[in-house]
């Protein structure tokens, strides 16, 4: 058995659903491309994305004598459909069970300790959206899946509801194949964007993308925005929802990725409502928790002030 094969058979073993291996290389064109995008401001608040530009482009620089990027995916669906209810508030799909860092780290941090077991003289690092890693790019090069128009992975067996994690390894691997893109020319989720946030294909505007406002923004929100936020109170599927990929999403296995009851749902009054000991404690260990309290409280009042509004 070689090397590679020894690898993909532990990460079946530990859950981890899709691997694939890229070589370590400059990510030259997505260089170019992401300077483009921070220049322009697409990156709204997120400052974090500013720093380390080198370092996300050149895995080399993250992890030096780098020969390889293990790419893993995740599947997380469950198949559960938000209620018609307009007196709820709707979270996205990733975030109704358990925070995802936990338990896909626990997985790649136990594939790399067995890498490193089993080649000794190898090092690395692994994150699960915690470094500076370029993973969709990864993922696609490594031939998991390939970045959609609204920029999320796709996979031809799970769709885009998928974890993304990945190793940087010293360790050279024979790399597979980068996936074609099997968009062509749907543009279902730029059509059905209700903020006009994907700009072009494979172009977001964070500025107007609802995840990232109900999650990454602190402060106000623009009333034109907020109105549109069709009872959105912490991320955003609509562009996910409507993929034609995703008619082959998969329930996963994994337990600890099932919908909390409270996570589905939820009332809008009783989220407007909620004082800090009430949401730490409902919170615990999951992905909701990063909006923080005011964050969470003012989406909810959000898209109840909206819905207020004559139509």
């Amino acid at each position: 058995m070689t090397i590679e094969q020894r690898i993909r058979e532990k990460a079946a073993e530990l859950g981890i659903h899709k691997i694939g291996f890229a070589r370590a290389e400059e990510l030259s064109q997505e260089r170019s491309r992401l300077a483009e995008w921070l220049h322009r401001g697409a990156h709204a608040s997120m400052q974090w994305m500013e720093r380390n530009a080198d370092k996300r482009t050149d895995p080399r620089l993250v992890v030096p004598g780098a020969k390889t990027v293990i790419s893993c995916a995740v599947n997380y669906y469950t198949p559960v459909q938000h209620s018609q209810d307009e007196g709820t508030g709707k979270f996205s799909r990733y975030a109704w069970g358990d925070d995802y860092h936990l338990h896909v780290t626990e997985r790649i941090q136990t594939l790399f300790q067995c890498i490193k077991q089993w080649e000794p003289g190898s090092d690395g690092r692994y994150y699960v959206d915690t470094g500076p890693v370029m993973e969709k790019v990864w993922a696609a090069r490594a031939g998991i899946g390939w970045q959609g128009k609204h920029t999320n992975l796709i996979t031809k067996e799970y769709g885009s509801w998928v974890f993304l994690g990945e190793i940087i390894t010293t360790l050279e691997l024979t790399p597979d194949a980068p996936m074609e893109d099997f968009c062509g020319t749907c543009t279902a989720c730029i059509d059905a964007c209700p903020t006009d946030a994907i700009t072009e294909p494979y172009d977001v505007d964070s500025q107007r993308c609802i995840s990232y406002l109900t999650i990454e923004h602190r402060g106000e929100i623009a009333r034109e925005l907020g109105e549109r936020f069709d009872r959105w109170v912490y991320g955003c599927d609509i562009c996910q929802d409507v993929c034609p990929w995703n008619r082959f999403q998969q329930p996963t296995e994994h337990a600890e990725f099932e919908p909390r009851p409270a996570n589905i749902d939820p009332p809008l009054q009783e989220l407007a409502g909620l004082s800090q000991e009430e949401f730490s404690a409902r919170f615990r260990n999951s992905p909701v928790k990063r909006t923080k309290r005011d964050g969470l409280v003012r989406n909810a009042s959000i898209v109840l002030k909206a819905k207020q509004k004559p139509e």
